[in-house]
């Protein structure tokens, strides 16, 4: 078998191979079936690498169904530009913000209440908690669909926990699932409602 250093005939345009090797469509620069060390593999690396601006690897496998630019560049990652188009969301709207904390802190205290035998005197505290975290997310962060985050609802329950009060992950849980069914809707009634005037 022709060592790997035989393949340096090959041009980028075509696929000229040496007259020694026999003709297959699909070309393996491979240590693994060689028996020449791993550095002659890296030097066939090398050589298309200087080319292309890619790494040196260990093995490169392409079809002589494409150019080898193509695929090279299909190899390295880092000659790719992603441009992902910018779309700035809305402020928070603190007049929304107050309204829908309202909401927020009937359905919690409405939740809440069922299980008086977890929460008990902490009843009233649990709700503030919850509510004033929610009440600044609101103010600060929220600026409709997609911008809801799963954070305050964590803060909710670690804020319970670390204060020594019951019931932090399920006061945490009713209030995340209130949000996500009703808070975007909201959203979307209310800029729809002020829209028009």
């Amino acid at each position: 078998m022709a060592s790997a250093t035989s393949l340096f005939p090959l041009t980028f345009k075509s696929y000229s191979l040496p007259s020694s090797l026999p003709l297959n469509p699909s070309l393996s620069l491979s240590s693994s079936s060689s028996p020449s060390p791993p550095s002659t593999s890296c030097r066939v690396s090398a050589h298309i690498s200087n080319r292309h601006n890619a790494h040196c690897s260990k093995g490169i496998s392409f079809n002589g169904s494409n150019s080898l630019g193509e695929k090279r560049r299909s190899l390295c990652p880092s000659r790719l530009i992603c441009r992902a188009a910018e779309y700035k969301f809305p402020d928070p709207i603190p007049e929304f913000a107050d309204a829908e904390t309202e909401k927020f802190r009937i359905n919690l205290v409405t939740k809440l209440s069922k299980k008086k035998d977890l929460y008990g005197d902490s009843l009233a505290e649990v709700v503030e908690i919850c509510t004033e975290i929610f009440s600044t997310f609101l103010h600060t962060e929220y600026g409709g669909p997609g911008t809801l985050l799963v954070i305050p609802f964590m803060d909710m329950a670690e804020t319970l926990n670390e204060r020594g009060l019951p019931g932090g992950p399920q006061a945490a849980r009713a209030a995340v699932k209130w949000a996500q069914d009703q808070v975007d809707k909201d959203w979307k009634e209310w800029t729809k409602g002020n829209s028009k005037t």
